[in-house]
């Protein structure tokens, strides 16, 4: 990918580089799940985020160690970074929409769980109607997720890199930027297919051997996405562990509260609600910090882009000043 012709990498580019890629397959290594249940529960899909975090940050280092002003950038490079970044943020607000919409239905849960509170006749109506509600609310369909796909083919074609001439420097860059694509569309996409619900949105990608992270990458994509394509595959309402958790304790509470509670069950019925109200807020606490970890990432792409902008204020490498205000318009939407 580097090629021999052209201008030759310098041993401090070489360490840069090397540190870069080192770095990224450690990153790799450490998402691999320890066992298969670990596979989607909202916690891995954290840690996941913030490697994605840690990665972006890092070639935003590199740029800086790497001292290559925004003048020296060619043109297709912007372009290429511009689009892909537009992408990302589009990905960010589809996938914070779906933990909006999920959190929405933890504050359902809330009201089953105060209503079963009491063994009011009333109560079980209102709380087997917050049940309905949550039951529809995490089978909808969320249009901003559903809208993924094309963007992830999108991204998935945009890995070939912009081929680089008469600079070291460049072909540096454009390396470590090959290895943050694609662990990129790798997380996205499984993202994009736990919250659509379909394995089509995973994709599956190959990548040289000759990089020094490939094999921890293809282990870790054979991996993830055969537990995933596994767990559709037996017809799960979801994917997700702790939302799965939650929808099986309300399987086992609905017919209680739509039969009403015998004598005999009283103990089971209360030992159903505890668990319950026990996953509840264990689906709660991790949709927390998933949330978090994807703001985080939309910070950083969109930081990155204004700092961009920025220096294109300044320098104006590129030829069409009417892209650098298609840009900013669309940063602002």
């Amino acid at each position: 990918m580097i090629s021999p012709k052209g201008s030759r990498l310098t041993e401090g580019l070489l360490t840069l580089l090397n540190a870069f890629e080192e770095t990224l397959t450690e990153r790799l290594k450490k998402l691999m799940p320890k066992d298969k249940d670990d596979v989607l529960t909202l916690s891995w899909m954290k840690l996941a985020m913030e490697s994605l975090c840690e990665t972006h940050n890092d070639i935003k280092n590199l740029i800086t160690e790497l001292e290559l002003p925004v003048c020296d950038w060619e043109e297709k490079w912007i372009d290429v970074y511009l689009d892909i970044s537009v992408k990302l943020l589009d990905l960010c607000i589809a996938f914070s929409s779906e933990l909006t919409k999920l959190n929405q239905g933890h504050l359902l849960l809330q009201c089953v769980l105060h209503n079963l509170g009491s063994t009011s006749p009333k109560q079980f109506v209102r709380a087997r109607s917050s049940l309905d509600g949550w039951k529809q609310q995490i089978s909808s369909k969320n249009p901003r997720v559903e809208s993924c796909r094309p963007i992830l083919e999108n991204l998935m074609g945009s890995l070939n890199l912009p081929k680089v001439k008469n600079s070291a420097k460049g072909k540096v860059l454009m390396r470590a930027m090959y290895g943050v694509k694609v662990q990129t569309v790798f997380v996205c996409s499984i993202f994009a297919a736990a919250f659509t619900g379909s394995a089509t949105n995973l994709l599956d990608l190959n990548v040289s051997d000759a990089l020094p992270w490939a094999l921890a990458f293809s282990a870790l994509q054979a991996n993830v996405n055969m537990e995933i394509r596994n767990l559709f595959s037996v017809g799960r309402v979801t994917v997700l562990k702790e939302l799965e958790a939650v929808d099986e304790s309300v399987k086992i509470l609905y017919p209680m509260i739509q039969d009403g509670v015998e004598p005999a069950e009283a103990e089971l019925f209360q030992n159903s609600v505890s668990d319950l109200g026990r996953r509840a807020e264990k689906l709660s606490q991790g949709l927390d910090v998933l949330t978090k970890a994807v703001d985080s990432f939309f910070k950083i792409v969109l930081t990155g882009r204004d700092a961009l902008l920025c220096n294109l204020r300044v320098s104006g490498p590129v030829s069409d000043p009417m892209v650098v205000t298609n840009v900013e318009q669309q940063a602002r939407r």
